[in-house]
């Protein structure tokens, strides 16, 4: 049995120790957790901590306590300081640990709210270069050239009366994080916070693109100038197009629609602003997904690639 071959769903704590159990990996005498942490690079979390001042003045708990107890908390599914409070009382959690005393909510409230958040800032982009190594010589699955990226962005909802600076609107607060993934192993590369306010196209401008790999970009993102650049940059793209969009069609080619693929055509922009913001071809794929029931049409810069692959390529992100 491979636990590389077995899919998550979700992290769940329990069934990743039952799987890492199966598998013979695992050492009887820690826990899946000690197991996980002993992976982490410490050296570094050190420097990170020494570098931001993040132990000075404290006595007992320290800048990687909180790093624990944090991750112990996302590791079992806890979104809350009260279920992290429910948790301490766990036999687990003083195995782990070593600590016998609770911590008290408003104790863990105001040093989750007072550390440093550069250290843990610092440390992430120190794990992020390291897991990029890690699979590096990782193929695509579909087999293609050049490294698969997925921009998204998403909008965080946050309560006005923890945190005012976040306001949107009358009495609801949100910040906007934008995100570039490497497929290969979805690690982020790229995090962009905004206000919510703020359009995804100012984040865009900031992607750091690199010539012969492969971007996704989130759904109706149609920003003419920046993939413009891409494609001068010989960045290819993919997107799905906006129902208005003005074209002419150049040239038509012949699709398998017993696959699903209703059209696979070179086209240009007719609109009076896209024509001048990209003056080149493009193709658009009109693929019917018959599992939902939905029709999607893709365009992208990519002319090497079969139709099918660009459809697949696109349901990567998802």
């Amino acid at each position: 049995m491979s636990y590389e071959d077995i899919i998550f769903s979700g992290f769940n704590f329990v069934l990743l120790q039952s799987v890492l159990q199966e598998a013979d990996i695992m050492n009887l005498g820690k826990t899946a957790f000690a197991q996980i942490m002993s992976l982490i690079p410490g050296y570094e979390f050190d420097k990170c901590v020494k570098r931001n001042n993040g132990n000075r003045y404290v006595i007992g708990f320290k800048c990687r306590d909180l790093f624990l107890i944090m991750n112990f908390a996302q590791f079992t599914d806890k979104v809350s300081l009260c279920g992290i409070d429910v948790t301490q009382g766990s036999t687990l959690f003083q195995t782990i640990f070593a600590r016998n005393k609770v911590i008290q909510r408003s104790t863990l409230a105001h040093i989750n709210e007072t550390k440093n958040w550069r250290i843990y800032h610092d440390f992430r982009l120190i794990l992020i270069v390291w897991e990029r190594k890690l699979y590096q010589s990782e193929p695509s699955r579909l087999d293609m050239d050049g490294i698969v990226h997925a921009f998204c962005g998403s909008t965080i909802k946050l309560n006005l009366q923890f945190s005012l600076w976040v306001r949107l609107h009358h009495d609801k607060g949100a910040v906007n994080m934008h995100t570039l993934l490497d497929l290969r192993d979805s690690i982020p590369i790229f995090i962009y916070l905004t206000e919510a306010a703020v359009r995804y196209f100012t984040a865009m401008n900031l992607i750091p693109t690199v010539s012969y790999n492969h971007y996704l970009m989130d759904k109706y993102i149609y920003f003419m100038q920046l993939f413009n650049h891409f494609h001068r940059q010989q960045v290819s793209f993919v997107t799905i197009a906006k129902n208005n969009i003005k074209y002419e069609v150049i040239e038509d080619h012949l699709v398998d629609r017993q696959a699903g693929v209703i059209c696979n055509s070179v086209i240009k922009h007719t609109g009076l602003k896209t024509s001048k913001w990209y003056p080149d071809t493009l193709r658009i794929v009109a693929y019917d997904n018959y599992a939902t029931g939905n029709v999607y049409r893709f365009v992208t810069n990519d002319s090497t690639h079969s139709y099918l692959t660009i459809a697949e390529l696109y349901g990567e992100r998802r």
